[in-house]
């Protein structure tokens, strides 16, 4: 059984297919001889600034190639890459580096002031590395990324040089770190090792490497290039890292997108321009405005590259896939049930000949368990089919080895249950009599109203099925009889005008009285991160001011 090191597989993929392309970032291009030799540039100049053994190395970067090259030198070095949030301010960006441990930061210009305004609160990084996009100059404390990357050169049919590796060695047990906020509390440090991660991805990869094979088996597996992938999600996130290590491993192009917001047209003029095959997205959040824009221009984007869709960690609606799938009949749209703490939970693949993995129900949020996961009562019971009993969804097998020096939290959601140990975030759902999961939402922003649990992701997508709702999030404000009462708060279609009472006739129309909202409140934006995912806390202090 191969022991498996990302830094390993990524040099051979070099050796194997040197001038294949590994990198698109608008009008830059970079070959896989290329990208390799940049990060490995990066790397040996590391080791002459003296890194060491246990540092951490930071991307506080935009999606852009200079973020995949740091992970890969960090990874040539057995350093953990820390994926840095850049929505986070200066209290919270400390907090992140102190905790995770980093000695070297990797930054974009725009965020120098940032880094200036804290420099004293963070005495543990010793080195800036500062990547131009105009926000210039390099200040005095930092190094230009240019100056340690930028003169790499790729001679014609020159043999590659030895990579560079650390006095240390590298090893299986190296480790990346995901820090992730969820919906609740400072950020945590999830622990993967990579050979666990690799064996996770590997298994839903474009090229499959044979788990016995060893680095000979990846070799022989890179017969052509590896197909082009766009991650329309951000770098920072585990959909865009995880997503783009799988094309990368299999020998593929990541595409990062140059605008710093999420943009429709330069989404699609891209998908067209580098005839993507797979890209991956953020549930609603991402597809519906997709799926607005094609609608609204058919005909304007050929889109028929594209074979694979995938989203993970935010709902995705059955009615947008069946949209999408009107404009690209051969696309798969892999709808996976995940986090930072579990991949690959459940699945479900609608196409256009019909649904795969979501059950007999179908539907939204209905998916197939994994071959390693269930769904556990709180006194650590199988939830069984039919039962109508509700469980967090649980996996075990490769997951994370708990969160980064922290015990307590670590012990919460990695649990021993009858002599395995599962990987528990919190997803709370029911096994339907058929044997697939739906889902109902996250625990931490569960509703309690009078005594009945309502999910918030339940009815957020009963009320986006009225017409003049773009998006919606509920959650729970004080209330003197029920103790909690639900509230919906919702994004209007532009030029429409809130009817309160036809939005909760909607919802009533799908589901329990209770569950309806009883106020809705309209906002020019629900102010989603760049995952897709809404800040519950900050909304549902809004809710109970409006209330």
């Amino acid at each position: 059984m191969t022991s498996w090191n990302f830094a390993d597989v990524w040099e051979t993929v070099a050796a194997t297919l040197p001038d294949a392309p590994a990198q698109i970032h608008g009008d830059e291009r970079s070959t896989w001889a290329e990208f390799e030799r940049r990060a490995d540039a990066l790397a040996a100049w590391l080791l002459a600034e003296g890194v060491e053994e246990g540092e951490t190395f930071a991307q506080y970067l935009y999606s852009a190639p200079p973020y995949l090259e740091a992970v890969f030198a960090a990874f040539k070095l057995g350093l953990p890459p820390i994926n840095t949030n850049y929505r986070y301010g200066p209290a919270e960006l400390a907090y992140l580096w102190d905790n995770a441990d980093v000695g070297t930061v990797v930054f974009h210009g725009e965020f120098t002031d940032t880094i200036a305004s804290m420099l004293d609160r963070v005495p543990g990084v010793r080195r800036w590395i500062w990547v131009d996009d105009g926000h210039g100059p390099c200040p005095e404390w930092a190094t230009d990324h240019a100056d340690i990357v930028g003169a790499v050169a790729v001679e014609p049919d020159a043999p590659p040089p030895t990579p560079t590796r650390p006095p240390w060695g590298r090893s299986p047990d190296q480790l990346y770190l995901v820090y992730t906020g969820g919906t609740t509390g400072l950020p945590k440090g999830v622990m993967w090792r990579q050979d666990d991660l690799f064996a996770v991805l590997n298994q839903a990869a474009a090229v499959r490497h044979p788990a016995d094979g060893g680095l000979e088996g990846v070799a022989a597996s890179l017969m052509k290039p590896g197909p082009t992938h766009l991650t329309a999600a951000p770098l920072m996130h585990g959909t865009g890292a995880f997503s783009s290590f799988m094309a990368l491993s299999s020998g593929g192009c990541v595409v990062t997108l140059v605008g710093r917001r999420f943009d429709v047209v330069e989404v699609l003029d891209t998908i067209e321009r580098e005839q993507v095959k797979s890209v991956a997205i953020v549930g609603d959040a991402f597809a519906k405005p997709l799926l607005a824009a094609l609608d609204a221009e058919p005909g304007r984007w050929d889109i028929s590259s594209l074979r694979v869709m995938t989203s993970s960690g935010v709902m995705w609606s059955a009615p947008v896939k069946q949209g999408l799938l009107r404009h690209a009949p051969k696309l798969l749209c892999v709808d996976t049930l995940g986090s930072s703490e579990a991949v690959g939970m459940a699945l479900s693949v609608t196409s256009a000949e019909g649904e795969r993995g979501g059950g007999s129900s179908g539907g939204t949020a209905s998916f197939s368990l994994g071959e390693n996961t269930k769904v556990i009562t709180d006194d650590g019971r199988e939830v069984l089919p039919g039962s109508g009993d509700v469980g967090m969804v649980a996996i075990r097998g490769r997951v994370p080895l708990g969160y980064y020096k922290d015990p307590e939290k670590s012990k919460a959601t990695f649990r021993e249950i009858q002599g395995s140990r599962w990987s528990i975030p919190g997803d709370y759902a029911t096994v339907e009599a058929d044997g697939s999961l739906k889902l109902l939402g996250r625990g931490s922003v569960c509703i309690n109203t009078g005594g009945e649990k309502v999910y918030p992701e339940e009815v957020e997508e009963a009320v986006k099925g009225h017409p003049d709702v773009v998006d919606a999030v509920c959650v729970g404000v004080p209330d003197e009889r029920f103790g909690e009462a639900v509230v919906a708060l919702v994004e209007l279609r532009p030029g429409a005008e809130l009817d309160e009472g036809a939005v909760i006739a909607t919802v009533k129309q799908q589901l329990a009285s209770y569950k309806a909202p009883k106020r809705v409140h309209p906002l020019g934006s629900l102010a989603r991160a760049a995952n897709g995912k809404a800040d519950y806390k900050a909304l549902k202090q809004l809710a109970s001011d409006l209330s």
